[in-house]
């Protein structure tokens, strides 16, 4: 009995576990661990595997959106290329000269009246002077205002022009008389006069641009161009 009761406890004895070091300890935890939480591991592992295919959808679409939206409008003017580096050596280009400002004549000026020197034909007798306008080539044409009917107009320059002229337009009626050498290389309106009739059962006359002159209208316009050469 006594070398059974022994023999048992030797079994025992072996049986048990021997202490572990506290390295050793660590160590076995630290392996231990990621079996522990080797579920919860593929799980965020299995859930960003598929963040891809959840959101590939996503950015494919936005790109078929953005492809499909019109271009964004560009600002204009858009600036010019910029200037190409001069070669070494070369002469820079030179600006060319300014050209010279004209001064503006004041509004509150009054235009002043041509004469028939200047005109090169007469002025009717008593035709008031209302503006003059630039014709192009250095050219001005010059406009008056009559109170004398149409047909009186036109007898009068058939008379001191000594040319019956041409009845340009029918209605409003235009009688134009050609004056002079009409170089078109170089002028813009053959110089002579035209007369034309602003009044009629539509028209009282051509409104007088002066405020309280008279007469109030203009049945009759004088346009004429200066003659310069004969």
């Amino acid at each position: 009995m006594v070398f059974i009761a022994a023999a048992l406890a030797a079994s025992i004895g072996a049986c048990q576990i021997a202490p572990v070091a506290p390295g050793l300890a660590t160590l076995t935890a630290r392996a231990t661990g990621p079996t522990l939480s080797a579920p919860a591991t593929l799980e965020t592992l299995s859930a960003l595997a598929t963040l891809p295919a959840v959101a590939a959808p996503a950015a494919i679409s936005g790109v078929t959106l953005s492809s499909r939206q019109p271009p964004v409008p560009k600002p204009f003017p858009q600036p010019g290329p910029a200037p190409a580096s001069p070669r070494p050596g070369a002469e820079p280009a030179k600006a060319p000269p300014a050209a010279p400002s004209i001064p503006a004549r004041a509004s509150s000026q009054p235009e002043a009246a041509p004469t028939e020197a200047t005109l090169g034909v007469p002025i009717y007798p008593g035709a008031q002077f209302l503006a003059s306008y630039d014709a192009g080539r250095g050219q001005r044409y010059y406009i008056f205002g009559t109170a004398a009917g149409f047909l009186d107009i036109v007898a009068y320059y058939r008379n001191v022009l000594k040319q019956k002229g041409e009845l340009v337009f029918d209605l409003p009626a235009t009688h134009e008389f050609d004056v002079g050498k009409f170089r078109e290389e170089a002028m813009a309106f053959p110089p002579g006069v035209t007369i034309k009739d602003y009044q009629s059962d539509v028209s009282a006359g051509y409104p007088n641009p002066q405020r309280g002159a008279q007469p109030e209208r203009f049945p009759t316009l004088i346009q004429i161009v200066p003659v310069t050469e004969r």
